[in-house]
């Protein structure tokens, strides 16, 4: 039988936060490969204008559920705080606060979505031609919003509590179930655009299903009771404080990069189609990066809440390596196989070498993103985070729309654009950390002992 649980406030840090984050690497590289496995057979058996109609919906579909997994972070460093605290009162009204936190954000989301869809669509310029499939196909994935806010609320906690394995096993399950269920609705019932839609709603609910059989068997203080289903104030007021900025954060994050794409979109054809191919390679190392930032706040989170002040500390500074280490190391192999990997998604010469002006340029800074989304996870970690999350609008977000309109527009050249990254990496990593350090100062040291 699996453990259940993990303390992380014992035993030697390096090696516990590798072996915690492998788990995670490979659920969220296994997201990304399912997502590209539903672009493959759209655009294998449905044809391209289905393709386009799902490619319109990415900005759309990244918002919400990128907001959705902000919140589940901040129910992550709460139900961490509780667990590294053994305080069993706490932990319980935390999981059962943030289920219904969690079912009551997928359901605004998805009626939200059902009424303003068109809207949306239309004002992220989607093409009349691909509008109505564009349509069609994420009032049906919004469906699945619920069932997703349950998955990502299940998976945070068991994050917190050391706990990484359980979520794959349920994730894998859940994602092969979509990828037969895509080529039965597209191949065998025709459905195109409707089928992957449907197949990914009934994995969602599969994943959801799975997360909260397993927390309703547990015997562990994070045992999920429906019995005891009720809304704690305490406790959703810190979850919220912490989870709700951090979504609102990667929700505008993603409009911040449709004005990138205006950027993109003022060169030719082929490099607009070289750049959305070499951008299958943020997704890739970015997700196994993101692992390390999760790692960091339920380090954290236990250790804060066990008053374990060194781990704290050592805990973000064993992250920010391995995250910076892995996003490098990824990066640079990019550069060198950039044009094997690109020749996945396209055959023609053109836009292969198009894309690897993307894939050289990110390539080489990757690593450098760590300093700033490790130290907003660490800041999360400990409590604070409204002001992370204003650093990182002004600094990664409001900055590249200033450096669009400004240096990129004067210069109207690849490495003005692509040099917008390090440079909103660097301004916003400086004044996270400088706020960071200040926090832990004013905040930690004085309140944890050894």
């Amino acid at each position: 039988m699996q453990k259940e649980k993990q303390d992380l406030t014992k035993g030697p840090l390096g090696k516990q936060i590798l072996f915690f984050s492998i788990p995670l690497i490979f659920s969220n590289l296994l997201q990304v490969l399912f997502n590209m496995a539903d672009v493959a057979v759209l655009g294998k058996f449905a044809g391209t204008m289905a393709l386009g109609a799902v490619g319109s919906t990415t900005t759309f579909v990244t918002m919400f559920t990128d907001f959705l997994i902000g919140l589940s972070g901040g129910i992550n460093v709460l139900a961490a705080r509780h667990f590294g605290a053994k305080d069993k009162k706490n932990m319980e009204e935390t999981v059962h606060t943030s289920l219904l936190l969690s079912i009551g954000a997928g359901v605004l989301l998805l009626l939200g979505g059902w009424i303003f869809s068109k809207g949306i669509l239309m004002i992220l310029q989607t093409k009349q031609e691909l509008l109505d499939g564009a349509v069609l196909y994420i009032r049906i994935y919004l469906l699945g919003m619920p069932a997703l806010a349950v998955y990502n609320f299940g998976n945070a906690v068991f994050s917190a509590v050391g706990e990484t394995k359980r979520p794959l096993y349920y994730l894998s399950f859940a994602g092969i179930s979509n990828v037969v269920l895509n080529l039965f609705f597209v191949i065998v019932c025709h459905m195109d655009l409707a089928g992957v839609a449907a197949a990914s709603v009934i994995s969602q609910y599969i994943s959801a299903f799975l997360i909260v059989r397993a927390l309703a068997k547990s015997r562990e203080m994070y045992a999920l009771r429906l019995k005891k289903l009720h809304m704690s104030r305490k406790n959703a007021r810190v979850i919220i404080h912490i989870g709700v900025p951090a979504g609102l954060q990667n929700a505008i994050f993603q409009m911040a990069n449709l004005f990138i794409q205006t950027g993109v979109n003022s060169f030719s054809a082929t490099f607009v189609a070289g750049n959305s191919a070499a951008m299958n390679e943020d997704a890739i190392v970015f997700s196994v990066m993101m692992a390390f930032y999760t790692a960091c706040g339920s380090f954290m989170g236990q250790n804060y809440g066990a008053g374990k002040k060194e781990r704290i500390w050592k805990s973000y500074l064993y992250s920010l390596a391995y995250a910076f280490g892995s996003g490098l190391i990824l990066g640079v192999s990019m550069v060198f196989f950039g044009t094997s990997f690109l020749r996945l998604f396209t055959s023609d010469p053109a836009v292969i070498e198009a894309g690897m002006y993307r894939v050289t340029f990110m390539g080489v800074f990757f690593g450098f993103s760590a300093f700033m989304d490790c130290t907003i996870a660490a800041s999360r970690a400990i409590g604070k985070s409204l002001v992370p999350t204003v650093i990182v609008l002004l600094g990664a977000c409001v900055f590249r729309i200033v450096w669009i309109y400004t240096i990129f527009a004067y210069f109207r050249t690849v490495p003005s654009l692509y040099l917008l990254y390090i440079f909103s990496w660097s301004i916003t990593a400086c004044a996270e950390i400088i706020y960071f350090i200040r926090v832990y100062k004013k905040h930690i040291s004085p309140l944890c002992s050894d």
